[in-house]
């Protein structure tokens, strides 16, 4: 390990330390695993898992994620919160991400309190200054702590803590909200949800790790990393017949393949500029 991650390592030992007691927003992707990994050596039983189960999220990460926790040792809770049912996340426009975000913390706010934990952990880290991440405007308004972002942790850092840490999920590919697959303007309904969460199980039996079924109406729009196009084609009719048997009528391969944050490409940039700027 260089000396840089050293630095930055201890310190967020520090800073766990000087905490005492915490709540971590456990997703169990490898930002979260790191911050779990670091508050339990440093702060033993004082450290909750919280593991949240999502409408938008896929189940099999929930249950991934309270399983991960389980063989870390470290205790956990299961709790959820239903975001179809509030309008302003619904609506799905660029600000839904703000208020889904906002709920989130809010609900991690409300169980610190009943259960004695004076401070919220998530796993942001540096490289979400760089997208459009309005979680941190809620986050802040919240009084959360990104701890890997405090110490200036990077992903590529992060993954190497992790892989030394000896954390299963060091090179884990990241996940984000099904509600990203749609586009915004688009209201979200458990439907839509089901169609791209089904279609993406799919082709992840397929073979496909890195994908992502971005959800245009009637058309499905496949992402999956440049290097397996030329694979993924070759499975045309099998993906042709079971996405549209979820209810699409065509079946579309994006040839630019698999980014994330793709659907922020339709915002205009003066409306990106501005949600960066919040």
């Amino acid at each position: 390990m260089s000396e840089v991650m050293n630095d930055k390592n201890r310190h967020l030992g520090e800073v766990l330390t000087e905490m005492g007691r915490v709540i971590v927003a456990f997703s169990g992707g490898v930002d979260s695993a790191l911050v779990l990994k670091r508050a339990q050596e440093e702060l033993g039983d004082q450290v909750l898992a919280v593991v949240v189960a999502s409408e938008l999220f896929r189940k099999q990460e929930f249950e991934d994620a309270v399983q991960l926790a389980k063989d870390m040792g470290v205790q956990v809770y299961k709790t959820e919160i239903k975001e179809l049912e509030n309008p302003d996340i619904a609506a799905n426009t660029p600000d839904s991400w703000y208020y889904s975000k906002k709920m989130l913390y809010s609900h991690l706010n409300d169980l610190a309190g009943e259960l004695g934990y004076p401070y919220v952990l998530d796993g942001m880290i540096m490289d979400d200054l760089d997208d459009f991440r309005p979680g941190m405007r809620a986050r802040t308004e919240a009084g959360a702590r990104s701890v890997l972002q405090e110490v200036g942790l990077f992903k590529h850092e992060v993954r190497e803590l992790a892989s030394q840490l000896g954390l299963p999920v060091w090179d884990k590919p990241a996940s984000c909200s099904l509600a990203s697959r749609i586009p915004y303007g688009i209201e979200l309904d458990k439907h839509k949800i089901e169609q791209v969460d089904q279609a993406e199980i799919f082709l992840a039996k397929l073979g496909f790790a890195q994908v992502r079924v971005r959800h245009h109406g009637n058309v499905a729009r496949i992402e999956v990393t440049p290097e397996e196009i030329t694979e993924l084609v070759k499975h045309r009719d099998q993906i042709q017949l079971k996405l549209t048997s979820l209810g699409f009528a065509y079946v579309s391969l994006d040839l630019r393949g698999y980014r994330t944050g793709s659907m922020n490409e339709e915002l205009s940039e003066e409306v990106l500029e501005s949600k960066l700027a919040q």
